[in-house]
This record gives C-alpha cells, structure tokens and sequence, in this order.
C-alpha cells in the first residue's frame, strides 16, 4: 500500500502496536521487515529515489510530511505508538522534525544510527566538519575526484571544480538529467560494491582524492577500503550530532527498545 504525501494511516483495528519507520536506509528495511506481522508499521520513504528497496509486508508512504508541526500531527491522528528514526546518519533535518513532532505529540521515539568509519592502518584521512569544508581542502590534493556525497551536497564542489582541470566522479542510484557543474562526469550504479570494484573504477577514472560522508556501516565502505588499498587520500566528512534523546546501533538495538517500551 502507497500513501500520498499528504495521507493519513488508516489506523486499522488490529489491537497490535502501531509504529513508524522513517527509512531509507538497509537497518529501516531490515527493521520493518522484523516487524512486518507483529505490528501494524507504516514504513515512509522521502521518495528521492525511483525505485528504492522496499520491505515486504507493511504500508508504504512516500513523500515528505511538511515539517515537524505536520509530522506530529500525522502520528497523533494515527496514534501512532512509536516513531523509529532510520534514516541516513546525514539526514539531520528530517531527525530535528521527527524528534521535534514526537515531542509535540508525547510518543515515543528511537534513532537507529549505525556506528560511524574509524580511520584504520593505511587509511589517508583529511577530516571535514562539513561539505562546504571538504570542498576547500579539494586544492590541497591531487587527481581526479570522487564526490561519495548525495547528490543534494553536489553543488558545494562546483567552486572547487571551476578551472580545476580535474574531473569530479559522481555516482549516483538515479540518472542525473544534468551534470550538477563543468567538469562533473557521472554515472549509475547501485551497490553494495566489492572492493574489487571500487578499486577498478578509481583506477578508470584516475581518481587521487575520494570525497565521503561518514556514513558508517558495511554497504558503502568498500570504497574506503579500495582507496586504502591504492594509496588514495579521503576527505572524510564528519556526521551532524544526532538529536537527544534514546538512540540504538543496529537492529537488533532497536527490537530490544520497542520490546521495553511498548512490551
């Protein structure tokens, strides 16, 4: 089942919990998948990407909800029991509006934020506090580049691209209709990838700098892996504090939560 953005739950009397997943990431599908049968789970999407990964079992909502004030409102008119936050460790606004609204609403909230990347033997980290640092420490390095940044941060690079004569690999899930700047040469894919892989493409395309955000996790490291293994540096950038309140680092983490909270 598809909600439209601005839907409601349908709030079905089943008497089990009702809880919503903010997802978008491999832990929000795995989560709700455990859930799928014992809870009644609502699984929303911001639906940036055509064709997401989607679990089997729950209803499927798609589109933002309009803010932290619209977002409560949501989960009071659904009586919604719990609200666990698992999206990307990047995701900092939809986090402030999903803590925000279960204030508001007096329902429980967790985040399930994976463990961040530590630096390891080998590793050739510069750190970033944020995408507009990394993009000026771009001049101190050399080669080709690879933006591991969302497509939303590209336009912070197109300074450090102009008159660089370097080219700015972009990779992304969905077919960019346009370069995001002059110098930008992009293509498709859809990991997770083997280090093997992402050794090759760095290779292709020459690349002597890697650009990522601490995402944390196993499915997007292996290009930290490969531009270990050549020597490559890394502008690691540095994640947004996550809001306060309860947090969980896996799965399991968070079914162990909703088991003391909600029995």
């Amino acid at each position: 089942m598809t909600e439209r953005p601005t839907g409601r739950p349908t709030g079905r009397p089943t008497g089990r919990r009702r809880v919503l997943i903010l997802g978008g990431t491999g832990e929000a599908v795995a989560l709700a998948e455990a859930l799928a049968g014992r809870a009644d789970v609502t699984y929303s999407l911001a639906g940036r990407t055509d064709a997401p990964r989607l679990p089997p079992g729950v209803a499927v909502r798609s589109g933002g909800f309009g803010g932290a004030a619209a977002l409560a409102g949501w989960i009071e008119a659904g009586r919604i029991d719990a609200v666990i936050d698992a999206t990307h460790p990047f995701a900092d606004i939809i986090a402030g509006n999903a803590e925000a609204a279960c204030r508001r609403a007096g329902t429980l909230r967790l985040k399930l934020l994976r463990p961040g990347w530590e630096a390891r033997t080998g590793d050739i980290w510069h750190a970033a506090g944020s995408v507009a640092d990394a993009a000026r420490l771009i001049p101190e390095t050399g080669g080709n580049v690879f933006l591991a940044v969302g497509r939303q941060q590209l336009a912070a690079f197109a300074g450090a691209a102009a008159g660089s004569g370097r080219q700015f690999l972009i990779r992304t899930v969905d077919l960019l209709t346009a370069a995001p700047f002059a110098g930008a040469v992009c293509v498709t894919g859809r990991g997770p990838f083997s280090v093997q892989e992402e050794a090759a493409l760095l290779r292709e395309h020459a690349i002597g700098c890697v650009v990522s955000r601490n995402a944390g996790g196993p499915s997007s490291y292996a290009k930290i892996a490969a531009a270990r293994s050549l020597s490559v540096p890394v502008i690691m950038i540095d994640r947004p504090p996550p809001p306060p309140g309860d947090c969980a680092a896996d799965v399991e983490g968070a079914l162990d939560w909703l088991r003391q909270r909600l029995g």
